[in-house]
Parts: C-alpha cells; sequence; structure tokens
C-alpha cells in the first residue's frame, strides 16, 4: 500500500469518530471558519456528527435544475482546472501536463476510445471547503462502473503541476454513460489524500482506498440516472472529469473559474 493511502486511511479514522457533541461542534466550528465554508444551503456545523457527517452534508435547500434536454450541468461545486478538446486521446490535467484517455480509462473502455478521439473534455477540482456531493450532468444509462485502485496523491493545483499522470496513478472510479441519444460520455471520479474515500449510491460494493489491488468492473443493464440526481460523495475534496465523444458538445469557457453543482456547462 502507497504511503498517501495509509496516511487518508489514518485521517479518515479521525473524521469519521464521533466526539463529545460540545468536542465535535469545536471541531466542526473550527473547520467552517479555517476553510471559510459559506453554509447557507446546510443546516448549522454543530448539528454534524463528524467531521466526516460535515464532509459529505446534502443540501439543505434543493437547486433549480437546468431542464433542457440537450445542456449538460456541472456535476459539483468546484473549480475548472482545464477544459478544452482531445488531441487523438490526450488530454491535459493542467496546462504542459499530458495524459492518455486511453490509460485513464483502462482496457475496459478501449473499445470505445475511437469514438471519444478529437471529443471534448473538463477538469473539476473539489476543495475542502466545497460541498462534496457529486451529481449527474445529464439523464442518462448508466452501463459499466470501472473501480481502478491506485495512489492518493493530493489532487490541487501544485500538486498537477508537478506529478506526471496523476490522475493515471490515482485510484477513481469510472462511469461509462449514454444519452437517450446514445451517445457516449465519461464521469471519472478521482481519489485524493485525506480520507481518499468514494461513495456510490447505486453501487454499494464499490470501497475506495482499501487494500484491493485488482480493477473491479460492474455492468448494468438497465440503470437510468436523472439529470442532477446525487450519484454519490466524496468523504474529501478531489476531482471529477468529464469526457464526451466527438460532436457531442459544445462546452462553455470555464477555465479558471468557480463552478456551481446545477450551472450548465455545456451549450
Amino acid at each position: 500500500m502507497h504511503i498517501t493511502n495509509i496516511i487518508s486511511q489514518v485521517f479518515g479514522k479521525f473524521a469519521k469518530k464521533e466526539f463529545p457533541s460540545f468536542i465535535q461542534s469545536i471541531i466542526n466550528n473550527g473547520y467552517v471558519k479555517f476553510l471559510g465554508l459559506n453554509m447557507s444551503e446546510f443546516r448549522q456545523a454543530k448539528y454534524y456528527k463528524s467531521l466526516n457527517d460535515l464532509f459529505t452534508r446534502e443540501l439543505a435547500i434543493n437547486r433549480e435544475i437546468n431542464v433542457q434536454e440537450d445542456v449538460f450541468i456541472s456535476p459539483a461545486d468546484s473549480f475548472i482546472t482545464q477544459a478544452g478538446s482531445l488531441k487523438g486521446d490526450i488530454a491535459l490535467q493542467i496546462k504542459g501536463m499530458e495524459y492518455s484517455l486511453e490509460e485513464l480509462l483502462t482496457f475496459h473502455a478501449s473499445t470505445n476510445i475511437s469514438k471519444m478521439r478529437d471529443g471534448k473534455y473538463m477538469n473539476f477540482y473539489l476543495s475542502p471547503k466545497d460541498y462534496h456531493r457529486y451529481h449527474a450532468s445529464m439523464s442518462c444509462t448508466v452501463k459499466k462502473l470501472i473501480h481502478v485502485p491506485g495512489k492518493l496523491y493530493p489532487v490541487n493545483i501544485p500538486y498537477l503541476k508537478k506529478e506526471l499522470g496523476l490522475f493515471v496513478q490515482n485510484e477513481r472510479v469510472i462511469l461509462e454513460c449514454y444519452t437517450k441519444e446514445n451517445k457516449l460520455f465519461y464521469m471519472v471520479f478521482v481519489g485524493a489524500l485525506n480520507v481518499g474515500q468514494m461513495v456510490f449510491n447505486f453501487e454499494p460494493q464499490v470501497e475506495t482506498n482499501k487494500d484491493v489491488k485488482e480493477i473491479q468492473v460492474y455492468e448494468y443493464k438497465d440503470l437510468h440516472i436523472q439529470k442532477g440526481e446525487c450519484l454519490g460523495y466524496f468523504k474529501m475534496g478531489s476531482t471529477v472529469l468529464m469526457f464526451w465523444e466527438k460532436d457531442l458538445v459544445d462546452i462553455v469557457d470555464l477555465l479558471d473559474q468557480n463552478v456551481s453543482f446545477s450551472q450548465a456547462i455545456t451549450k
């Protein structure tokens, strides 16, 4: 097991521990103030039973979802670190740092790589202060989930600039999705340092940052997800990557901007 996984497991034990309410309230409020969390859409910090409970908080106020059938929405509150057109199957984790989509998606998705060449992509970085739940960017059919064990390097900007192939090295969960017109897009959820766990509501068998060494593949015949539906959550900040087959979308220019879950990201 890599040192990043061990560190994340240790921190995870602290984060999920439920301290006496008085102490937990101090921990939660200290975290909120230190990171400057905006809690206006959530319950007050004192009501969360653990730091992990606060990390994975649900919205207390529902957001309006764009109902246009051809518009994708942001899957999470995040910062767009990179976006654009694939060059063949090459994407950027940050300017000057390339990686192969085929390597990211693994051989379990290799038959679809030809569809993805010269398509579009967008990287969503969730910082520790962000709302940690992720949602369906479009109503779709999920045909495959691929869980790839790996390291848990940080995914913040400084680390993206220095660690070559970071997304390919880190643990990740890949969703193979199809629109109602049978057009292909991928959502890739990348684990990161501290806790390093990802939860998927529709697939409880997925356990990340565990002693799993082999790639696990789950296939579905009739798994339909509605736009805006909560798919699960990160137990700390991390990254969501999206990839669309060629000519499926025109992305909005959001590079180096903060976006919110439910905001339009295609036009």
